[in-house]
C-alpha cells in the first residue's frame, strides 16, 4: 500500500482542520478562522514551481490578513516555492513552532475499546479534558467548537471514559483514505495509564469503519512526550513544517499545529 503523497496530505488538511474563510492565491491557499489554530489561520503553498510572482504574492497576502484583521501567518512545507524563506526573512519574518507530521497505516493503529464514545460534536466534558492538555485561548476554543458545522466529510470527538468520568479525549476526521487525529489530551489524574494511546487507536478504529486506510498526525518537535507516544504506535515522519510570524504581530506559540 502506497502512502500519501505530502501534496496529499496537505491537501488532506485543507478537509481535516476546516476554515470558515478559504482561498487561493496563485499556488498558496490562504485560510482564516479566528485566529487561534495555525492551520486554519495561514497561507501554504501546494506547488513547490517557481513562483515569478511571488514577492508580490507575499504582500497581497499579508494586505488580506490586514484587513481580516488577523496576523499573518506563512507555513511553509517541502511545497513552498523557491526563495520564499529568503523573502520572509527581509520582510521581518522569523521562523517558528517547527512540527512534524507523523504517518501510519491504520489498520497497524485502530483497535476498538468498550470504553470509547465517538460524538458528532465537542461537548462540554470533552472541551474541560482538552483545556488540561494545552492553553485555551477564548479564539482557539471558538474554532474547537465551530469546527463540526464546517465538516464536509465524517468526523468524530472521542471520549474514553474511566471510573465513570470522561477521563481521554481525541478528535478524527476522515477524507478519503485518510485520517487525521487531533487534540489528544488526557484529563491530569488519569495520566499514565495508557490512555493515550487507547484514545487514538479508538480514534484510529472508528476511521478505519469510514474507509480510511492511513492515519496522520501533527506534532510540534518540542512535544517530546507526544513524539514518543505516536512513535510507540507506528507512526513515522513523513515531513516538517514551520509557520513563520513577525514578531511585531504578537502570534502566540502554537503547541499543537
Amino acid at each position: 500500500m502506497t502512502p500519501p503523497t505530502i501534496l496529499a496530505l496537505e491537501r488532506a488538511t485543507l478537509t481535516t482542520v476546516p476554515a470558515p474563510r478559504t482561498g487561493f492565491d496563485g499556488p498558496f491557499v490562504v485560510r482564516a478562522f479566528a485566529g487561534g489554530t495555525g492551520r486554519a489561520n495561514a497561507a501554504s503553498s501546494l506547488d513547490p514551481s517557481p513562483d515569478p510572482d511571488l514577492p508580490a504574492r507575499i504582500e497581497r497576502i499579508e494586505a488580506r490578513y490586514g484587513a481580516m484583521g488577523l496576523p499573518v501567518r506563512f507555513r511553509s512545507t517541502p511545497l513552498d516555492p523557491p526563495g520564499l524563506a529568503d523573502l520572509l526573512v527581509a520582510r521581518g519574518y522569523e521562523p517558528k513552532d517547527e512540527t512534524a507530521i507523523l504517518l501510519a497505516p491504520i489498520a497497524s493503529i485502530a483497535a476498538a475499546d468498550p470504553a470509547a464514545e465517538a460524538h458528532p460534536a465537542p461537548d462540554a466534558d470533552w472541551m474541560a479534558v482538552t483545556a488540561t492538555a494545552e492553553h485555551q485561548s477564548l479564539r482557539r476554543r471558538q474554532e474547537k467548537e465551530g469546527t463540526p458545522p464546517l465538516l464536509t466529510t465524517p468526523g468524530a470527538w472521542i471520549t474514553l471514559r474511566e471510573d465513570g468520568t470522561t477521563a481521554a479525549v481525541a478528535s478524527v476526521v476522515v477524507t478519503g483514505s485518510v485520517a487525521g487525529y487531533f487534540d489528544l489530551a488526557v484529563r491530569p489524574e488519569f495520566r499514565r495509564r495508557g490512555l493515550a494511546a487507547r484514545a487514538v487507536r479508538a480514534a484510529a478504529d472508528w476511521a478505519r469503519h469510514q474507509g480510511a486506510e492511513w492515519m496522520f498526525c501533527q506534532v510540534a518537535m518540542t512535544n517530546t512526550a507526544s513524539l514518543a507516544l505516536n512513535t510507540t504506535l507506528g507512526l513515522r515522519e513523513a515531513y516538517r513544517y514551520t509557520y513563520w510570524v513577525r514578531p511585531q504581530d504578537g502570534v502566540p506559540t502554537l503547541k499543537f499545529g
